[in-house]
């Protein structure tokens, strides 16, 4: 049975930094890719980052290129989430993802409907 586990969520101000986890079970962590999405009240779920140890491979949205760092422990079956300078904007709940998109990664990878499976989800606020 594949299970998602986010942990690391918060309250932060502005500006601070968090750093979320998924811990993964039940599967190869290699033959995934691995995503982040998010969630703001009244929103729909957008892409936050993805990547794929397969494909070496890595994406960000634009409005967290340059603050948010994705990374892996295949050792630990864990994904991470560095957040930096965080905005009030991002204030939303942060899901963690996995699904077998194969080479499609590029055209995939920050699309919802693209994944399999879905962890609880962890909140993060962000103060002004």
């Amino acid at each position: 049975e594949v299970q998602l586990v986010e942990s690391g969520g918060g309250l932060v101000q502005a500006g601070g930094a968090l750093r979320l986890s998924c811990a993964a079970s039940g599967f190869t962590f290699d033959d995934y890719a691995i995503g982040w999405f998010r969630q703001a009240p009244g929103k729909g779920r957008e892409g936050v980052s993805c990547f794929s140890s397969s494909d070496r491979s890595t994406y960000y949205a634009d409005y967290v290129r340059g603050r948010f760092t994705i990374s892996s422990d295949n050792a630990k079956n864990t994904v991470y989430l560095q957040m930096n300078s965080l905005k009030p904007e991002d204030t939303a709940v942060y899901y963690c993802a996995v699904g077998r998109l194969g080479g499609l990664l590029r055209l995939w990878g920050l699309v919802a409907s693209g994944y399999d499976y879905w962890g609880q989800g962890t909140q993060v606020t962000v103060s002004s």
